[in-house]
């Protein structure tokens, strides 16, 4: 049985990217006593609603613009395979980026009134992707996007309401988490690169080939990895509580890499794509846990 059209384009698999970002940064916030539940709780709302709101959008701008056609092999596209017409999806992803945006007026009460501009800016990109007159996801801006958004923003952010400051070191996590949260899109780009050639879509993969995106892959997990270690050298965490992030994570890495460069059909794209989100959640969790207990 085909599932609900509306799950298949809410993407449900890369929602933990959603989550992460917010959970990293509330334990940063829980790690400095400054814990706060509402605003936290508002985060991880907004940030889920905006993930379902790019996602919708680029099933609607890639359905309209071709991108994804009948040779597709990843995930099934509602617009592209007409289970959900351009119209309705459309005004789908305007009334969810509309709820997004009115969650978000809530932080302004703890973050002041400026947050308006990161809200504004978190809508806009995610139309933006792939919409508009320049889209980032089809001119090689799509991989800064998602650091940038994912990890420079959302974790020190999510720190920030609670605590009422910034913190350099919910930056530096940030980092980590945007790279290894891009390794998503990387496996896509990766996979979609034969469609995205003639559909102008120039993503880095497009640009610079399968060999670039293997190492980009790889490189953001060993970076990922190193930043835990990288805050135990700022006496942030202890070193034995830092170590648990990479010696939990290694592995899996390792092992995603190898399979990603081994991927052929659907089933061994859609295996990497749920492999990469389990390590973006296990990172998510390891992470956590180093902050709880060092």
């Amino acid at each position: 049985m085909m599932p609900n059209p509306w799950i298949l384009a809410a993407r449900p698999k890369t929602l933990v990217a959603a989550v992460m970002p917010v959970a990293l940064g509330t334990a940063f916030a829980w790690h400095d006593q400054a814990f706060a539940s509402t605003p936290a709780l508002i985060c991880l709302v907004f940030a889920i609603l905006i993930q379902i709101g790019t996602n919708y959008a680029n099933d609607y701008y890639d359905g309209i613009k071709g991108t994804d056609t009948n040779k597709r092999i990843g995930p099934t596209r509602a617009v592209a395979k007409g289970l959900i017409s351009p119209k309705v999806m459309l005004q789908a992803t305007i009334a969810i980026l509309a709820v997004a945006f009115l969650v978000g007026l809530g932080l302004i009460y703890y973050g002041g009134w400026w947050l308006l501009v990161v809200g504004i800016a978190s809508v806009v990109c995610a139309i933006a992707y792939t919409g508009g007159p320049y889209p980032l996801g089809y001119n090689g801006w799509g991989d800064v996007f998602v650091v940038l958004f994912f990890g420079l923003i959302a974790v020190p952010f999510t720190y920030y309401v609670q605590a009422g400051t910034f913190s350099s070191v919910s930056l530096i996590a940030g980092l980590g988490m945007g790279l290894i949260i891009n390794n998503l899109l990387v496996v896509n780009n990766y996979r979609d690169i034969e469609e995205d050639k003639p559909a102008g879509k120039k993503t880095l993969i497009v640009r610079f080939g399968r060999g670039f995106g293997l190492k980009l892959y790889a490189g953001s997990y060993l970076i990922a990895l190193s930043i835990p270690l990288v805050l135990a050298g700022m006496n942030i965490l202890a070193w034995w509580a830092a170590a648990i992030v990479p010696m939990s994570l290694m592995l899996l890495a390792s092992l995603n890499t190898i399979l990603l460069k081994r991927a052929v059909t659907a089933e061994d794209f859609n295996t990497v794509l749920g492999q990469t989100a389990k390590s973006v959640l296990f990172y998510g969790i390891a992470f956590n846990l180093a902050l709880m207990i060092g």
